[in-house]
């Protein structure tokens, strides 16, 4: 099979199209001919050498995929009320650059019904982290207010969407005027352009003082005191990425007065039972907002693989709103 293969850590051209043995599945698992492999930031850190795979992981880089079931365990299959042909996306730990791909049965989602392979292939990585932190961590519910640290990127417009069709109101930040117009579109309450305003003191404005009740943040570093000032009493900040450093200081005596909770979480290296559960939850809870139209893939790029080093500039370039895929 065909695969991207990371040559050596470095730039996005060290991404190049390599030939592997095909996969074969185990016992609980599928194997999968990939129509789209979904490129998301923790592809950006392992090419680059920041992001260890996890033992018994791929060293093929990709964590989600959609295309066919064309082989695998047939009475876990059974089980999970899947077949042969079925048109499926999967949450990997890696692998998911390449024509085919092993998953876990109990990862793979069936494709909602309208949604092409592209869609489907952006729809594991995100949904899986933002449902695991957002409404299971930090128990966002309806009626609260959710800000979301970086609101054009696959993660932040799938965390606008779920949130406003759970009942939330959702506040989040982006980098210029245009994404946060592409925010507000996808039905963010507010957007707040973080590069001309200091996103604390729009927040405590916005919500008349009281601050949020949960914070979604994929920066670390120096953002960690001013979420702890916008936190509303009892609020929740879940740190998912360390993009702006790895340390932080903040002022301990709000997260006693306010009883405030400061927690994390990465998705890649949790166990199979543990993803098992959140693909669960996604397909009673979620998965038919996506096939009513509530909720929607947010596309920015597509790549044929061979170009996965044009992907991996794109991402890194920030310029993004939504997600990339490459196509097979």
């Amino acid at each position: 099979m065909r695969v991207i293969e990371i040559t050596s850590f470095g730039a996005p051209d060290v991404l190049q199209l390599g030939v592997r043995p095909d996969p074969e599945p185990a016992a609980g698992e599928v194997l999968i001919r990939v129509a789209a492999s979904g490129v998301n930031r923790p592809d950006v850190l392992q090419r680059t050498g920041n992001y260890p795979v996890p033992p018994g992981a791929s060293d093929i880089p990709g964590l989600e995929v959609a295309g066919e079931i064309i082989a695998g365990d047939m009475q876990a299959m059974a089980a999970a009320g899947l077949k042969l042909g079925d048109r499926v996306c999967a949450l990997v730990a890696g692998g998911g650059y390449a024509e085919l791909c092993v998953a876990p049965v109990g990862q793979c989602l069936l494709v909602p019904e309208g949604l092409s392979d592209v869609q489907a292939a952006s729809l594991p990585e995100t949904f899986f982290t933002v449902w695991s932190n957002v409404f299971e961590r930090a128990q966002l519910r309806k009626g609260e207010t959710l800000l979301v640290q970086g609101g054009s990127s696959g993660i932040g417009v799938t965390a606008i969407q779920i949130a406003k069709a759970l009942g939330a109101t959702v506040l989040v930040t982006a980098g210029s005027d245009e994404k946060c117009a592409a925010c507000v579109a996808l039905g963010a309450d507010h957007a707040i352009n973080y590069k001309t305003g200091d996103f604390a003191e729009e927040v405590k404005k916005l919500t008349d003082g009281q601050g949020v009740d949960v914070i979604l943040d994929m920066v670390g570093g120096s953002y960690v005191a001013r979420e702890v000032q916008c936190l509303a009493e009892d609020g929740r900040l879940v740190i998912i990425a360390v993009q702006g450093g790895v340390k932080a200081e903040f002022n301990a005596g709000l997260v006693l007065r306010r009883r405030l909770t400061i927690t994390g979480s990465t998705l890649r290296p949790r166990s199979l039972e543990f993803k098992t559960a959140i693909a669960k939850a996604l397909k009673k809870k979620v998965w038919p907002l996506i096939a009513g139209g509530a909720i929607k893939p947010v596309i920015h790029s597509s790549f044929a693989a061979a170009d996965a080093a044009g992907a991996h500039a794109l991402m890194e370039s920030n310029q993004h709103i939504g997600k990339i895929v490459l196509t097979w």
